[in-house]
Parts: C-alpha cells; structure tokens; sequence
C-alpha cells in the first residue's frame, strides 16, 4: 500500500513544525485516500497553525480551461484564511504572501511532464522561500507515469519560459519531491527544503498500481491514461490540431477537419512505435479548436504502458501533419503561457531546432539518437536525488 506524504505528514506531526505558521500549496485534488482535502486534514492536525493557502494555474478547484486564464485572490470560506492565486497577477509570490507564514507546505498532484506548469509554481516558491528565509516541505505523491523511464531532448536555455525552466527532458521519471531536491542542489535555488515520502511507492509503479484513488490535478487530465500519453500529447498544443479539449478524451483524441487518417498511419509505419494503437475516428470538439467542426483523427489506445514511448510517438505524428498537410496545418501564435514573442511549440519542444528538422523530414530516430548522450547525463544525476527504490 502506498500511504502520501500528506498522510504521513498528519500521522507523524512532526517536531520541527511545532508553533510554526503554515502555508499550504495545493488546489482541489490534493487529498488522501479517503478524499479528505490536505487543507482540513492539516487544520485538524496543526490547530491553529495554517494561515494562507495557494493555488496553482487552473485555479483552486482546477476550473480554468486554458492556459493564460488566470485565477484571482480570494479567502478560503472552509479555513477562512488567505487563498493567493500564483496564476493570476503575479506567478511568482511577492514578498507580502511570504509574510503570513513559516513554512509553506507543497501537496500537488504532479503528472511528470516537462510543461506542467506546477512544477515551475513550485520552483518559484523555493526560490522566494529561500530569498526570505522561509522553509519549504513537500509532501511528496506517487509520479503517475512511473519513475524508470525518462524520455525526451533536454529544455535549451532560448527555450525557458513557465513551460520549461530547466535542463530536464520531456518525460523526467521524478517525483515532485525528488524534482525538489533535484533542483534545489542542481540548480542553486538553495531553500531550506524537506520531503516526506510516499512510503511504499516503487519506480516501476504506474497510477493504479498505487491503490489510490485518481483525482484530476486539472481540468483537461481525466484519467491516468491521459497523463501517460500527455508528454507527447500535449504537442498539439503549439499547433492548429486539436488535441481533444472540448471531448470527453482530452489528449488521448486529436485531428483536424483535413486529417487523412490513413494517410497519416502510412507515413508514421516505418517508425517503431510500440505499446499503443491508433485508432482512426471523427469527433467533434464542443470547445477550444474547431469547435462544432467534424475533425478526422485518432484515439490514442495505450496497449503496453512499459513499452510505450509517448514523446517518439507524438513526435512522429507531428513530423506526418507538418509534411503531409502544408496547406492545412499551421503553429499556434502567441501569446502562450505568458510569452508574447516566441514560438508556442517551440517552447514545448523546448528546442528550437527540433521544429524545422521534422518539418524537412529528418530522421526521427536519428534526431532521438543524437539527444541519447544528454538524456544519460540527465539519468545519471536523477539517481542521486531517487527516494524510492
């Protein structure tokens, strides 16, 4: 059985807490097993001792669809205390947040994706934390897509943006907690930082092998399947094709109206792409691109999570749509997650080169051959900062 840090938090209560004001990064599901909100079990921990809360991009509750829909301050009606927006105004806490608390508290439903914009929330944090001498405890959760596999080139420098800060790959097979202590030594952010583990987590462990019950950290991320297709998925965002928001299968279907679905699994056949099928459909986006426009695409159906390899497999796909509709296919414009210059897809990426080698039809293993050296690299000091067998 998997017990969250959060549970362990509240079990063990521990001394180094005592008297201290606390502040708690979280939004609707950061909860336990039971569904018990982190909020009310630390209030029913700590008496007295939680004054402000914040919330992540998406809001509090995860009601914000889209990126760049930004979430006000408010008062938190259950605690009745501050509730600060880190994705509204400001990105970054300001000094003022700061002065409410001792210890921030992090519980946050991560899905082990470079573009997921918590993590960079959290880094801003222990960067604040350590420029006012606050500390900083992460209550650490399972990685939903597991923690042996890593895929993906690393983020350039001329690609950081709140999409990307670090030199990390697309898939990094880190719990937040060890994001934590990665970056905090790595990449001197150099806060006073604790994690409390996810006791009886394994590496090798997907979502339901944990036991526990799925909650969505945001709106557009259903299920387990789709944070296992999401570090190849969410390419389609810095595109004009739909990567299924406004259905049901958010990331798992994706299309547009001048989508040959046959045409598209030719050009991809020769590429391995094992543990998954596409299955050719049409569907109809209620919202976000094409709204109310028949969309000829795919579902994306995981058949071997262990051998599927969701960043090659998106990445082949994306190569088919750029060479085999010209005419048709088109990048998103910025602005995108607060850059107003930059290529969007660019940032996912998180190399400006990668976009224009598979628009001339490079090699797509070749192009993942030459990252290999890197992503080594990047495996090998991953390991210093492992909790978990």
């Amino acid at each position: 059985m998997v017990t969250l840090g959060i549970e362990q938090l509240c079990t063990t209560r521990p001394a180094f807490l005592k008297g201290k004001r606390l502040a708690l990064l979280c939004n609707q599901a950061s909860t336990d097993r039971h569904f018990r909100h982190s909020r009310d079990l630390v209030h029913a921990a700590f008496p007295g001792q939680l004054t402000c809360l914040f919330s992540p991009q998406h809001g509090f509750f995860a009601e914000k669809q889209d990126n760049m829909i930004e979430s006000d301050h408010t008062t938190d009606p259950v605690a009745g205390v501050p509730l600060f927006s880190l994705y509204g105004e400001v990105r970054r806490p300001t000094a003022a947040m700061y002065e409410h608390f001792d210890v921030l508290l992090v519980d946050i439903v991560d899905v082990g994706t470079r573009v997921y914009t918590f993590l960079y929330t959290l880094a801003y944090c222990m960067e604040e934390a350590a420029r006012h001498g606050k500390q900083v405890v992460v209550l650490d959760r399972p990685n939903p897509i597991g923690g042996d596999q890593i895929e993906g080139n690393l983020l350039r420098d001329d690609c950081r943006s709140f999409v990307g800060l670090y030199p990390i790959p697309m898939r990094h097979g880190l719990t937040f907690g060890e994001l934590a202590l990665m970056l905090n030594q790595e990449f001197g952010i150099g806060c006073e930082l604790t994690v409390i583990r996810a006791e009886g987590w394994q590496r090798r462990m997907l979502y339901p092998d944990t036991g526990l019950p799925w909650v969505f950290p945001s709106p557009n991320m259903p299920t387990p399947i789709t944070a296992l297709v999401y570090p190849g998925q969410v390419l389609w965002e810095g595109t004009n094709i739909s990567e299924g928001r406004g259905t049901t299968l958010p990331f798992e279907l994706f299309g547009a109206p001048f989508v040959d679905q046959q045409a598209v699994l030719d050009f991809v056949k020769p590429i391995p792409l094992p543990g998954c099928v596409l299955r050719s459909l049409v569907f109809e986006p209620t919202s976000n691109k094409w709204t109310g426009t028949p969309c000829g695409g795919f579902q994306l159906h995981v058949t071997d999570p262990a051998a599927f390899r969701p960043y090659r497999t998106s990445l082949a796909l994306l190569q088919a749509m750029m060479r085999l509709y010209p005419d048709g296919f088109a990048l998103k414009s910025p602005p995108y997650e607060y850059e107003y210059e930059r290529v969007p897809l660019d940032l996912i990426l998180g190399d400006n080169t990668l976009r224009p080698k598979l628009a001339a039809g490079e090699d797509l293993l070749a192009l993942e051959a030459a990252w290999q050296s890197e992503l080594q690299a990047f495996g090998a000091m991953r390991e210093q900062y492992f909790l978990y067998a």
